[in-house]
């Protein structure tokens, strides 16, 4: 959320181009596993033994899998505490041996997540506390973030692309009936097998189709979280039949997801990534960014697609329960509208106040990112810091597509310090301060006249 060493921030005069969002900001991800409700201290000893996993698999890897180690530097942090345990010394003295591991306190300014972050001079692999009891989704957690600190060096940029299409109706068939037949594909064998890869892909192109910008926006996530889940899945997997069991449920466990926008590519990366094992083994060494899962799986069994892809995806919809979907799928698109328009109320028709970004750092749950098309994202909860402070949502905030800026409704009193609105609480930094925004009752974010933020 899911993680990573990302490239320098390229922005973007348009809302139609997904955003490279820069190294220093943090997204929480792991979907697949519930976030614990409450934090317990971390155990040394147990710590210790999860770093010794890591590195086992690593090492039994030799870096087969990507050309190089994903061994790194490692820490667990406690959400509660903000208790670090890392498996090495950090280059400014923060962390102190204890127990076989180093110890310590992440500082308040750096948000908690499952990321790849840097801090007292070296970029680590940062994991919540407490992991998983069960090992293989304890180990496939921690390849799949080490896998995040490697990703710059093997060529693949994080991006944060919208993918709003993937919370409509149709966005949202196309994309579970794709789901339907590669949990097929993986848990069936020959001709049976190939069919379902062939519907799979039926249901993918139709989809993009359907939606054009779909191609490119899919794939920038694809090759991100679906690349690092695909490793995680692989590595934390004893066999190969496991892991394709382990991709299987995975596909069946995501369409509980309330919000598809920004955890499909966990579900997609490894089912597309072990059927590719499969039919092309050597796929991994010419891989780039701008290679899409389906078409080199097509490519590598020579699949035929039919000429009109509307009536072949309906046809085949009818093997996957589609009229049942599509039914599920009505009535909850009738209750977004009435979400939507509650949205639309509260950060576009209400009064606001809107933080620009700058260097922004944020943390959320990629499960439930509500895409508002145009108007950018919705996120219910999330703790966002940049040179302005630090905001902390609980009722939702709105993140514009850009990643510019950010919304929430207008503070409830001014001068009020830490500064509050309705769902949301913002520790203000000295050297800012609140000024009119572009409508009345409006407010925004400015450093004050004659001071410059640049730190």
């Amino acid at each position: 959320m899911n993680c990573f060493p990302w490239l320098e921030s390229e922005q973007s005069g348009t809302t139609n181009k997904p955003l490279r969002i820069p190294f220093y900001l943090i997204l929480l991800v792991a979907p697949i596993l519930p976030l614990p409700a409450l934090a317990t201290p971390i155990d040394l000893k147990l710590a210790r033994q999860y770093f010794q996993e890591a590195q086992a698999v690593c090492a039994r890897d030799q870096g087969r899998l990507w050309g190089v180690s994903l061994a790194g530097p490692m820490l667990f942090v406690d959400p509660g505490t903000r208790q670090v345990a890392a498996n090495q010394s950090d280059l400014e003295g923060q962390l102190a041996p204890e127990a076989g591991v180093w110890v310590g306190r992440l500082p308040e300014k750096l948000n908690i997540a499952n990321t790849a972050t840097p801090w007292a001079g070296v970029t680590w692999t940062m994991v919540r506390w407490p992991l998983p009891e069960d090992r293989t989704a304890r180990v496939r957690l921690m390849i799949h973030e080490l896998w995040h600190r490697a990703q710059a060096g093997l060529g693949f940029p994080m991006s944060n692309p919208a993918n709003a299409h993937l919370d409509t109706l149709e966005g949202r068939i196309g994309l579970q009936l794709e789901w339907r037949a590669l949990g097929r594909a993986l848990t069936t064998t020959g001709p049976e097998r190939r069919q379902a890869i062939l519907d799979a892909q039926v249901f993918r192109a139709y989809r993009r189709q359907m939606f054009p910008q779909a191609l490119s926006e899919e794939r920038e996530l694809e090759m991100n979280e679906g690349l690092a889940e695909y490793t995680g899945v692989k590595l934390a997997s004893p066999t190969e039949q496991k892991a394709r069991e382990l991709a299987a449920r995975g596909l069946t466990e995501a369409a509980s997801y309330p919000s598809f926008v920004r955890s499909f590519a966990y579900a997609t990366g490894p089912a597309y990534g072990l059927l590719l094992d499969e039919a092309d083994p050597a796929w991994r060494k010419t891989l780039k960014p701008t290679d899409d899962f389906g078409a080199l799986l097509g490519t590598a069994l020579t699949l035929r697609f039919p000429g009109d892809l509307r009536t072949a995806a309906a046809q085949r919809a009818k093997s996957y329960d589609g009229e049942a979907l599509r039914a599920a799928e009505t009535e909850r698109e009738n209750e977004r509208q009435k979400m939507r328009a509650g949205y639309r109320a509260r950060f576009i028709e209400g009064p606001v106040l809107i933080l620009p970004l700058r260097q922004v750092n944020a943390q959320f749950d990629p499960n439930n990112v509500q895409a508002m098309e145009e108007l950018g994202q919705v996120y219910p909860k999330a703790r966002v810091t940049d040179l302005w402070g630090i905001l902390d949502v609980s009722g939702g905030a709105l993140l514009n597509s850009q990643w510019t800026e950010v919304r929430v409704p207008a503070p409830i009193d001014l001068r009020a310090r830490p500064l509050q609105g309705a769902g949301w609480t913002l520790n203000l930094q000295p050297g800012w301060e609140l000024v009119p925004g572009p409508r009345p009752g409006d407010y925004r974010l400015s450093p004050v006249q004659g001071e410059t933020k640049t730190h």
